[in-house]
């Protein structure tokens, strides 16, 4: 096999894409093919750095480690990152270029980018066996599919069979199949090979006579039933979601109590991204990871986290509005621990000259670390490692804000004053022997008899959850139909139904 590949669609965002894209590449992998994810453009501010020095979406970053290749920028050449409602930063080829507003990029940015797109799949499918490429939202948002980049047309400009995934746990499922192929062209319908129901809970059974109906009118087979399965806590683009262990909990769950236990409140910032930086508190046996919004909910936690954020004054507005911020500087008067990542560290900082994010110009950050942040034109883009706790640490750097640290306890590339940390390292808690480490810290301040396991290896859990979708796809999926798409390329001409329920 040489140069095969595959187009995941959804019928909606948060359909199951990118875990189904993960799953394909892991099952392929095992069976000695070799693979890798594709994704021509992603909206996420959930983003790696790969050893290059590229941004990429951390959701194909995730698949690149699903296929056991390392993540590049060929995998993700367009990346769009929020800034606003109408606007998002434009990161090509790991690289940012410039804001753009909705109606800019899909006005004809985005159709410019196609060859850009093109180019990288083509170079990927010279030297894989199999590219596995991801869509965006839904392939039947006919208002943007002339400008379509992610879609259908990158299906109909490499000739890509595409298989739809749609999310039966959310209901309506049947229809979603039924109208996403009914609104495409026939030249994109002749595209659409089949269907993947996706977060199946019960007796498949009771499915398939929905399933037949389904193919006598669209005239098209599905591929495979998923089943549900809790606690898979794989990166995807945005929204919050359980992690690994099952512990990232909504904010209106109490967290358990008890002096072994762990409390970890992260606040639920404006644009939060690489929020993916708790997993591995999560992980932990005994930390309970939950996410925010209320001052009141900081009064039991043990560790409060300031995460990432593409709107640092933004955040800092927020954090005061609600009330947070004044909480979190009693808890660091009092000696409680705060943790600031990223946006998190710049918030806690004395001020923030901001010309190039808000444009806000200076604004007074919380003061409880000794820093001053200047935001830069350029953004760094790093793979730092180094050593802190006694442990070595890795970490990536995505940030335009430049800290002046002018005290304190050199923390990473940050600071350290009391019980407050602050840092630019994503990923860092991702180290388990600087985890535990940092988790002694946590537990000393405040008091509890919380003790780190010795042998939880956040790698070790990652690579059982990317063997778990492996599994999924080759349990429950048909992958020998599925081998059969990905090696001769797109469906010719499979007819669309009359829209006509069969009796």
């Amino acid at each position: 096999m040489s140069g095969g590949g595959l187009l995941v669609a959804g019928t909606t965002s948060d359909a199951g894409k990118s875990v189904v894209t993960a799953g394909i590449c892991r099952w392929l992998v095992r069976q000695g093919v070799k693979v890798a994810p594709f994704k021509g453009q992603n909206m996420s501010l959930n983003s790696f750095v790969t050893r290059e020095g590229a941004e990429i979406g951390r959701a194909q970053a995730m698949q690149a480690q699903a296929a056991r290749v390392e993540p590049r920028a060929l995998m993700n050449p367009v990346l769009l990152k929020p800034g606003s409602d109408r606007s998002s930063q434009v990161v090509l080829m790991g690289k940012p270029v410039g804001e753009l507003s909705a109606r800019g990029y899909h006005g004809g940015r985005q159709e410019s980018l196609l060859g850009t797109v093109l180019e990288c799949l083509e170079e990927l499918r010279g030297t894989y066996d199999a590219v596995i490429c991801e869509g965006a939202g839904s392939p039947a948002e006919i208002n943007l599919r002339r400008t379509d980049i992610v879609n259908m047309g990158i299906a109909r400009a490499a000739r890509l069979p595409v298989v739809v995934v749609g999310d039966i746990d959310r209901g309506g499922v049947f229809a979603s199949f039924f109208g996403t192929v009914a609104l495409l062209s026939p030249e994109d319908q002749a595209l659409i090979a089949g269907f993947l129901v996706n977060k199946f809970r019960g007796d498949v059974s009771l499915l398939e006579p929905g399933l037949d109906m389904l193919e006598q009118l669209t005239g098209r087979r599905t591929f495979g039933v998923l089943p549900y399965r809790h606690g898979l806590g794989i990166d995807e683009e945005d929204g919050l979601r359980v992690s690994l262990r099952g512990a990232v909990r909504e904010s209106t769950v109490a967290p358990p109590v008890g002096e072994d236990v762990l409390r970890v409140a992260v606040c639920a910032v404006p644009l939060m991204s690489n929020f993916t930086d708790v997993d591995a508190l999560a992980a932990e046996p005994g930390v309970v990871v939950r996410f925010v919004d209320r001052a009141e909910e900081l009064v039991d936690a043990d560790l409060v986290v300031v995460p990432g954020t593409r709107g640092t004054v933004r955040a800092l507005e927020w954090l005061r509005e609600r009330g947070l911020a004044a909480a979190i500087a009693r808890r660091a008067a009092e000696g409680r621990p705060v943790l600031g990542i990223c946006g998190g560290f710049q918030v806690l900082g004395e001020h923030i000259d901001d010309e190039v994010e808000s444009r806000a110009g200076h604004v007074q950050g919380l003061g409880l670390l000794p820093v001053r942040v200047r935001f830069a034109k350029e953004k760094t883009l790093t793979r730092p490692s180094g050593t802190a706790l006694g442990e070595h640490v890795e970490g990536y750097e995505i940030h335009h804000g430049v800290a002046d640290v002018m005290g304190g306890e050199p923390f990473l590339d940050g600071c350290r004053v009391g019980d407050v940390w602050g840092t630019h390292w994503h990923g860092s808690l991702e180290s388990d022997g600087f985890r535990r480490a940092f988790l002694r810290e946590v537990a000393r301040a405040a008091g509890r008899r919380f003790t780190p396991a010795p042998d939880t290896s956040f790698s070790a859990l990652r690579e059982e959850q990317l063997d778990l979708l492996g599994d999924l796809i080759e349990e429950h999926a048909d992958t020998s139909a599925l081998l059969r798409l990905i090696e001769t390329g797109a469906p010719s001409g499979l007819p669309f139904l009359a829209p006509g329920a069969p009796s």
